[in-house]
């Protein structure tokens, strides 16, 4: 599930994945979450991304470097090409307490009391609908978000009756 606001320019995101099954050759991921939250400017060349990963608490050290390896494109394959190319900086990587539900159309991310995403309702049309994510080609449900607050260091925004995207995601090694 994603959220955000693109006001003035300046698109605040964030983005939740929760690992049902899977992991590296040696370290299983199954039932962990994560949060990337972030922003990017549509005016600056290639659009760099400037995000906070929160990474689920009950990852152990391994695992928390597994996953950030993934989702910061670090490892390459499907996270790399879709969106982590252009991270330009990454303010933080946290563990935290994560709470995601996908659930269609009652999706949400908590993280801990400095992210918080919630739907209220799905937008309603007859065209498909593809994530904004460049190269994901799953279609999903586009949602109208109750909230989207994230508090954390450089990123301060609190939102309501904006846009998200809610869909699943299958992520490969090259």
């Amino acid at each position: 599930m994603s959220g955000g606001d693109s006001t003035y320019g300046v698109c605040n995101f964030a983005l939740s994945w929760f690992i049902q099954k899977g992991g590296t050759a040696d370290t299983d991921l199954s039932n962990l979450g994560v949060v990337l939250a972030g922003t990017y400017r549509d005016n600056d060349p290639g659009n760099p991304w400037h995000v906070i990963l929160y990474v689920d608490e009950r990852a152990s050290a391994i695992q928390k470097e597994a996953l950030s390896e993934i989702f910061l494109g670090r490892a390459g394959g499907t996270p790399f090409r879709n969106y982590a190319s252009a991270i330009s900086e990454v303010y933080s990587l946290r563990s935290a307490h994560i709470e995601l539900s996908h659930v269609k159309n009652r999706e949400s991310i908590q993280v801990g009391n400095i992210v918080s995403v919630r739907t209220d309702h799905p937008v309603q049309s007859e065209a498909g609908v593809s994530c904004g994510i460049p190269g994901h080609d799953q279609p999903g449900q586009e949602i109208v978000a109750e909230y989207f607050r994230v508090q954390d260091g450089p990123f301060d925004w609190d939102f309501t009756g904006r846009c998200g995207f809610a869909t699943k995601f299958s992520y490969k090694s090259d």
